[in-house]
Protein backbone atom coordinates (compact mmCIF):
# COMPACT_ATOMS: atom_id res chain seq x y z
CA UNK A 1 0.00 0.00 0.00
CA UNK A 2 1.56 3.05 -1.01
CA UNK A 3 0.48 6.58 0.22
CA UNK A 4 0.47 9.98 -1.88
CA UNK A 5 3.29 11.96 -1.55
CA UNK A 6 1.65 14.69 0.57
CA UNK A 7 0.05 11.54 3.05
CA UNK A 8 3.27 10.43 3.27
CA UNK A 9 5.30 13.69 3.94
CA UNK A 10 2.45 14.49 6.52
CA UNK A 11 2.29 10.84 8.03
CA UNK A 12 6.17 11.27 8.34
CA UNK A 13 5.94 14.56 9.99
CA UNK A 14 3.51 13.07 12.70
CA UNK A 15 5.83 10.06 13.47
CA UNK A 16 8.87 12.68 13.94
CA UNK A 17 6.96 15.27 15.85
CA UNK A 18 5.82 12.59 18.27
CA UNK A 19 9.35 10.77 18.17
CA UNK A 20 10.95 13.81 19.28
CA UNK A 21 8.49 14.76 21.92
CA UNK A 22 9.00 11.50 23.19
CA UNK A 23 13.03 11.64 23.51
CA UNK A 24 12.44 15.22 24.50
CA UNK A 25 10.01 14.64 28.05
CA UNK A 26 12.33 11.51 28.74
CA UNK A 27 14.87 13.72 28.88
CA UNK A 28 12.62 16.09 31.23
CA UNK A 29 11.99 12.48 33.03
CA UNK A 30 16.07 12.09 33.42
CA UNK A 31 16.15 15.61 34.90
CA UNK A 32 13.57 15.20 37.79
CA UNK A 33 14.81 11.61 38.35
CA UNK A 34 18.60 13.13 39.26
CA UNK A 35 16.91 16.46 40.74
CA UNK A 36 15.03 14.10 43.17
CA UNK A 37 17.88 11.68 43.55
CA UNK A 38 20.41 14.36 44.36
CA UNK A 39 18.89 17.20 45.69
CA UNK A 40 19.33 18.45 49.43
CA UNK A 41 15.77 19.87 49.70
CA UNK A 42 12.67 17.43 50.51
CA UNK A 43 10.13 19.75 48.95
CA UNK A 44 11.82 19.82 45.84
CA UNK A 45 12.45 16.12 45.77
CA UNK A 46 8.42 15.68 46.99
CA UNK A 47 7.39 17.99 43.49
CA UNK A 48 9.96 16.51 41.39
CA UNK A 49 8.39 12.75 41.97
CA UNK A 50 4.72 14.09 41.43
CA UNK A 51 6.40 15.91 38.30
CA UNK A 52 7.79 12.82 36.97
CA UNK A 53 4.57 10.29 37.75
CA UNK A 54 2.37 13.14 35.85
CA UNK A 55 5.00 13.40 33.03
CA UNK A 56 5.19 9.49 32.62
CA UNK A 57 1.57 9.03 32.50
CA UNK A 58 -0.01 11.86 30.79
CA UNK A 59 3.21 12.87 28.09
CA UNK A 60 5.52 10.01 27.66
CA UNK A 61 3.05 6.93 27.78
CA UNK A 62 1.32 8.58 25.23
CA UNK A 63 4.05 9.54 23.03
CA UNK A 64 5.64 6.25 23.01
CA UNK A 65 2.32 4.93 21.74
CA UNK A 66 1.70 7.71 18.87
CA UNK A 67 5.50 6.74 17.96
CA UNK A 68 4.82 3.40 17.53
CA UNK A 69 1.76 3.99 15.66
CA UNK A 70 2.89 6.46 13.41
CA UNK A 71 6.19 4.37 12.82
CA UNK A 72 4.21 1.29 11.50
CA UNK A 73 2.28 3.78 9.10
CA UNK A 74 5.37 5.02 7.74
CA UNK A 75 6.94 1.34 7.36
CA UNK A 76 3.67 0.29 6.06
CA UNK A 77 2.69 3.06 3.60
CA UNK A 78 6.59 4.01 2.06
CA UNK A 79 9.39 1.87 0.34
CA UNK A 80 11.20 1.01 3.42
CA UNK A 81 8.36 -1.27 4.23
CA UNK A 82 8.49 -2.88 7.55
CA UNK A 83 10.29 -5.50 7.60
CA UNK A 84 12.68 -5.04 4.19
CA UNK A 85 15.55 -3.53 5.83
CA UNK A 86 17.12 -4.42 9.16
CA UNK A 87 17.28 -0.55 10.46
CA UNK A 88 13.61 -0.64 9.96
CA UNK A 89 13.26 -3.90 11.69
CA UNK A 90 15.78 -2.77 14.07
CA UNK A 91 13.59 0.40 15.20
CA UNK A 92 10.25 -1.11 15.13
CA UNK A 93 11.97 -3.52 17.95
CA UNK A 94 13.29 -1.20 19.83
CA UNK A 95 10.51 0.74 20.01
CA UNK A 96 7.88 -2.30 21.34
CA UNK A 97 10.37 -2.86 23.68
CA UNK A 98 11.09 0.66 24.95
CA UNK A 99 7.52 0.87 25.28
CA UNK A 100 6.83 -2.32 27.06
CA UNK A 101 9.70 -1.47 30.05
CA UNK A 102 8.33 1.70 30.17
CA UNK A 103 5.01 0.37 30.94
CA UNK A 104 7.07 -1.52 33.88
CA UNK A 105 9.11 1.29 34.49
CA UNK A 106 6.01 3.51 35.28
CA UNK A 107 5.52 1.37 38.30
CA UNK A 108 8.50 2.03 40.16
CA UNK A 109 7.95 5.92 39.08
CA UNK A 110 4.56 5.37 40.71
CA UNK A 111 5.36 3.60 44.01
CA UNK A 112 8.21 6.47 44.52
CA UNK A 113 5.61 9.43 43.37
CA UNK A 114 3.15 7.96 46.13
CA UNK A 115 5.31 7.45 48.77
CA UNK A 116 6.51 11.23 48.00
CA UNK A 117 2.39 12.31 47.94
CA UNK A 118 2.76 10.59 51.59
CA UNK A 119 5.42 11.87 53.44
CA UNK A 120 9.18 13.72 52.29
CA UNK A 121 11.54 11.23 51.04
CA UNK A 122 14.51 12.00 53.18
CA UNK A 123 17.99 11.32 51.78
CA UNK A 124 18.13 7.03 51.40
CA UNK A 125 13.72 6.95 51.73
CA UNK A 126 13.58 4.30 48.38
CA UNK A 127 17.56 4.65 47.40
CA UNK A 128 17.03 1.87 44.98
CA UNK A 129 13.90 2.65 43.17
CA UNK A 130 15.38 6.68 42.94
CA UNK A 131 18.27 5.55 41.50
CA UNK A 132 16.95 2.66 39.45
CA UNK A 133 14.58 5.87 37.91
CA UNK A 134 17.61 7.53 37.24
CA UNK A 135 19.30 4.82 35.47
CA UNK A 136 16.32 3.69 33.50
CA UNK A 137 15.49 7.31 32.06
CA UNK A 138 18.82 7.35 30.96
CA UNK A 139 19.00 4.17 29.17
CA UNK A 140 15.47 4.83 27.40
CA UNK A 141 17.27 8.13 26.33
CA UNK A 142 20.65 5.85 24.65
CA UNK A 143 17.52 3.98 23.03
CA UNK A 144 15.82 6.69 21.68
CA UNK A 145 19.00 8.11 20.41
CA UNK A 146 19.81 5.23 18.15
CA UNK A 147 16.47 5.02 16.71
CA UNK A 148 17.04 8.42 16.01
CA UNK A 149 20.04 7.69 14.51
CA UNK A 150 18.80 4.79 12.99
CA UNK A 151 16.76 6.95 11.24
CA UNK A 152 18.91 9.71 9.93
CA UNK A 153 21.78 7.29 8.73
CA UNK A 154 19.95 4.18 7.47
CA UNK A 155 22.41 1.56 7.42
CA UNK A 156 22.85 -0.74 4.69
CA UNK A 157 21.10 -3.95 5.10
CA UNK A 158 18.57 -5.82 3.62
CA UNK A 159 16.56 -9.02 5.57
CA UNK A 160 16.24 -12.36 3.32
CA UNK A 161 12.32 -10.51 3.09
CA UNK A 162 13.73 -8.10 1.44
CA UNK A 163 15.37 -9.24 -0.59
CA UNK A 164 12.75 -11.50 -1.94
CA UNK A 165 10.29 -8.84 -2.27
CA UNK A 166 13.15 -7.02 -4.45
CA UNK A 167 13.95 -10.07 -6.26
CA UNK A 168 10.08 -10.63 -7.38
CA UNK A 169 10.03 -6.46 -8.51
CA UNK A 170 13.30 -7.28 -10.85
CA UNK A 171 11.18 -10.55 -12.36
CA UNK A 172 8.47 -7.71 -12.64
CA UNK A 173 10.36 -5.51 -14.39
CA UNK A 174 12.09 -7.66 -16.81
CA UNK A 175 9.00 -9.45 -17.60
CA UNK A 176 7.07 -6.49 -18.65
CA UNK A 177 10.19 -5.43 -20.68
CA UNK A 178 9.83 -8.74 -22.13
CA UNK A 179 6.24 -8.54 -23.48
CA UNK A 180 6.66 -4.98 -24.41
CA UNK A 181 9.70 -6.15 -26.59
CA UNK A 182 7.54 -9.18 -28.08
CA UNK A 183 4.66 -7.18 -28.72
CA UNK A 184 6.79 -4.67 -30.86
CA UNK A 185 7.99 -7.30 -33.26
CA UNK A 186 4.77 -8.62 -33.63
Amino acid sequence: MAMSAGLRKLALTAHVSVSVGWLGSVVVFLVLAVAGLTGQDAQRAHGAYLAMEATGWHVIVPLAFASLLTGLVQSLGTPWGMLRHYWVLAKLVLTVVATFLLLLHMQVADHVADAAARTLLSGSDLDGMRVQLVFDAAAAVVVLLTTTALSIYKPRGITRYGWRVQQRRTERAAGGVKDTAAAAQA
